[in-house]
């Protein structure tokens, strides 16, 4: 495993200032674009050294993330799938361009081969992409209809695994800190999300659900912090004794907010998350989560992009990357 050290001696910084990076130490001051070249590090530390697919005939990809910077600075998440993806066109030799969502417009503006779409897109979007090329491979997220290769993860699976996971340990009080995301335009219309669904189905039919224990933001480490300490006031000596957050980002702002309470994480608390990103294990207390298998759906994107460009493959594909629970110091 890659240690602290180990990124620090890459990025070129201190061991301190990738710690307080990782941790989202809020006191820090540093530009975002290091604060970016720590988390990519850090990433790429993580990945196993893969046999390179064979070189392809040369063709222009562009990898459009629906983030912009900014937020995937933010949610992790899309941020290591992008970079399995661009680490599998370079070992296509493909030319890559990629582009974040405040640089759409400029980005119709160009010609491309295929197009390796990372996020949730509008209907309007995923006419807007097709207007660009008929090659498209959407990644955590499948349009309606069959016109399309898509690699998703399912989340429903994940979150049952960690309710599974707190029921066999005694569990019976279990709160839940999630976020909620909207397409990016015309005012953003909401898009339903399968973690929180199946926490109100699972629990429902335990007759264990709380919906006063339910806390719903955005996908970012600032909320996870407000929602827990929300969380918090309202429950006082009866908070639940555990909760489940919808990706780490919130578990990880969730456990300062335990840690700036005095409330012990796992004694008093048990907290997992979701995706398993990078920064998962150097938190304090490391964080459990569900990982799940970023890198390989950037690779499998364009694996599939490559069966369209070369061997000219018209039949669409659905693939489900599947999860598994990783438990660490934030959760019995």
């Amino acid at each position: 495993m890659a240690t602290i050290k180990d990124i620090a001696l890459k990025a070129g910084v201190s061991i301190s200032t990738v710690s307080r990076v990782l941790n989202y130490d809020k006191s820090l001051s540093v530009p975002d674009k290091t604060k970016q070249k720590i988390f990519e590090i850090a990433e790429e530390l993580e990945y196993k050294k893969k046999k390179a697919p064979r070189k392809s005939m040369e063709s222009s990809i562009a990898i459009f993330n629906w983030y912009t910077e900014k937020e995937e600075l933010d949610d992790l998440y899309y941020m290591s799938i992008r970079l399995g993806a661009e680490q599998r066109c370079q070992q296509y030799g493909l030319n890559l361009v990629k582009y974040f969502q405040n640089d759409f417009e400029e980005m119709k503006k160009e010609e491309f081969d295929g197009v390796v779409a990372i996020g949730k897109f509008s209907p309007n979007q995923v006419q807007e992409l097709r207007s660009i090329t008929e090659n498209i491979v959407f990644v955590d997220f499948s349009p309606e209809g069959e016109d399309f290769d898509s690699v998703l993860t399912d989340f429903s699976i994940a979150t049952m695994k960690v309710l599974n996971h707190f029921v066999e340990k005694g569990h019976t009080e279990i709160g839940y800190i999630g976020g909620r995301e909207t397409f990016k335009e015309n005012g953003g219309r909401h898009i339903p999300d399968s973690r929180e669904a199946t926490f109100k189905a699972y629990l429902g039919e335990k007759g264990m659900l709380s919906e006063s224990a339910m806390y719903v933001g955005s996908f970012t480490v600032d909320d996870g912090f407000d929602l827990m300490k929300k969380a918090i006031a309202e429950h006082g000596d009866k908070l639940p004794t555990a909760f489940f957050c919808g990706n780490d980002s919130l578990a990880i702002g969730a456990l300062r907010a335990l840690h700036e309470e005095g409330i012990s994480v796992p004694d008093r608390v048990n907290i997992i998350g979701v995706n398993d990103i990078s920064v998962a294990k150097y938190v304090y207390p490391p964080l459990s989560s569900v990982k799940v298998q970023t890198e390989i759906m950037g690779e499998t994107a364009v694996d599939f992009m490559m069966k369209r460009l070369e061997q000219k493959q018209k039949v669409t594909q659905k693939v489900l990357v599947s999860s598994e629970l990783v438990i660490r110091k934030s959760s019995h």
